[in-house]
Order: structure tokens, then sequence, then C-alpha cells
């Protein structure tokens, strides 16, 4: 059997552009429906968890312009935005609102009730 020269890969080389895991990100939250919300956790679980819960939130941080990033809770069903530098108060619950998602007086909401599944909605 011949020996693997250093640097080829084992299983072949990988056909086009390799995706970071971020644009993974990106893409599946681009397909959550209007109304609708992922956690950090539900999403790091949808691309395999190749990232935490928390490396989906600084995915979410730097993410483009096309991405509708307000979609993306904690598992409470509260906003996580609130804190971060030069971000108004309260803008993500806003944008959400204005989506049909209805907030309780805690500031949280329910989301079992406004959670997208993707593989069920495939």
């Amino acid at each position: 059997m011949k020996r693997k020269e250093l640097g080829e890969r084992l299983h072949g080389e990988i056909e086009g552009p390799r995706r970071g895991a971020f644009e993974e990100v990106w893409e599946l939250v681009r397909r959550i429906p209007r109304g609708r919300v992922m956690t950090y956790g539900q999403i790091a679980g949808e691309i395999a968890s190749r990232l935490s819960p928390r490396a989906v939130g600084w995915a979410m941080h730097g993410c483009p312009k096309d991405v509708p990033w307000q979609r993306v809770v904690n598992a409470r069903g509260a906003c996580s935005t609130d804190r971060l530098p030069g971000m108004p108060e309260g803008y993500q619950r806003h944008l959400l609102e204005e989506e049909g998602i209805e907030f309780r007086p805690s500031g949280t909401f329910d989301v079992e009730r406004y959670r997208w599944r993707p593989d069920v909605s495939r």
C-alpha cells in the first residue's frame, strides 16, 4: 500500500469552496419565516453542533444585513440584544412585535408557540 503524502486528504479533495460555520448559521436564519423564532441552542443543534450556542450569538452579532437577526432569541423567550453597545434598548422586541409575536409583561414570550422547526417545515 502506498503511503499518503503529507497534506494529502485521506478521503480526497472537497469539491467547491468550503462553507464556514457562520455562513451555515446565516443561511439557516434567512429561512426562519416572519413571526417565527429559533433559539441559539436550537441553531447550534441544527448545524450539527459545529458551534456552541454562544458562538451562534457571535455569528449573529456580525451577520450580513439580509439576515433577520431579530428572529434568534434565547431559550427563555427573551431578547439578548438589549445589553449590546450601540443597540437601542427594546429594538429586537419592537421588530418581533411588528411580526406578530406577543410578549408577556415579564418581557418574554412563549418560545414553543413561535418556535420554527426547519425539519418539520421542509
